[in-house]
């Protein structure tokens, strides 16, 4: 597998050869930073520690510049601060046994540019090498601009694949914003619940975001708790924690609509049940 910089990293926690831990991946997350798929995407890191012959594979595109930072990392310049995490997101990869994990470097800048070929590419060759069940991306109503930038990148690629070595199901995962306003007929709950230990660890890996200033490991978990319990009004808990996503798969059909009549039809059902349910009462 050839990717366009130098600075690409490909690890794979068990040792082997990285094209056929690729190759075995059955659940695939392809997120922007170092931690997001740690926070979107726990429930498929259960589905491959639970089931046996599946395995789970990530990939971050940026290269973790820009971070905020406190704390004994206040002085950290980018450049080692990119260092930094591209250990954290191995740490987490070794934790979570990943079959592979591969860090693409980009810039943000070129991660948000329309056309940019080197991402584009990479992601071309990062899918063509697997045939995961399930793609967990990010959601396009993410308000971080370079997630959203990430998730058009992701699908530019995927449809350059052939129909029959597209993944059966893409999801679009909560990170910079939650996904429960969805209506109930758009969410998709992803029980990640499962393994919180596991989780907790995974996300305290982040030692750079988590000490310097964002808890990320205290605000992931009650998230998750939250939307468990406030899904249903009128049935108990089904999971111990929920990661809403919304099915991106139907943007990968002939003749799917585009990605901003896609999202806004969504804003129209929860708009559409409001109405209703007022005018139920009234």
């Amino acid at each position: 597998m050839k990717l366009s910089r130098v600075e690409a990293d490909i690890f794979v926690p068990g040792g082997g050869d990285p094209a056929a831990a690729l190759a075995r991946v059955t659940h695939l997350a392809v997120a922007a930073h170092q931690d997001d798929i740690e926070i979107m995407a726990h429930a498929g890191v259960c589905d491959s520690l639970d089931q046996p012959g599946k395995a789970f594979g990530g990939v971050v595109v940026t290269n973790g510049a820009g971070s905020p930072r406190t704390g004994r990392y206040a002085a950290f310049t980018d450049e080692r601060m990119q260092a930094v995490r591209r250990e954290e997101q191995r740490h987490a990869a070794t934790l979570g046994r990943y079959a592979i994990q591969i860090q693409l470097g980009h810039t943000s800048a070129d991660v948000k540019r329309a056309g940019h070929a080197g991402v584009v590419a990479d992601l071309i060759a990062i899918f063509a090498g697997c045939r995961p069940e399930v793609v967990y991306l990010h959601n396009p109503a993410d308000k971080h601009d370079t997630h959203v930038g990430t998730l058009v990148r992701c699908l530019e690629a995927l449809r350059t694949l052939p129909p029959s070595r597209r993944p059966r199901r893409v999801l679009g995962c909560e990170v910079w914003r939650d996904l429960d306003w969805l209506a109930d007929t758009d969410k998709v709950a992803l029980d990640s619940g499962r393994h919180p230990e596991l989780a907790q660890e995974m996300l305290r890996a982040f030692d750079s975001q988590v000490a310097g200033g964002k808890r990320y490991d205290l605000a992931v978990a009650g998230r998750r708790a939250a939307h468990a319990t406030f899904h249903a009004s009128h049935a108990t808990d089904a999971f111990a924690g929920i990661t809403w996503a919304i099915d991106l798969t139907p943007l990968l059909a002939e003749g799917a609509p585009d990605l901003a009549t896609f999202t806004l039809a969504a804003i129209a059902r929860l708009r559409d049940d409001v109405r209703a349910r007022l005018a139920r009462v009234s």
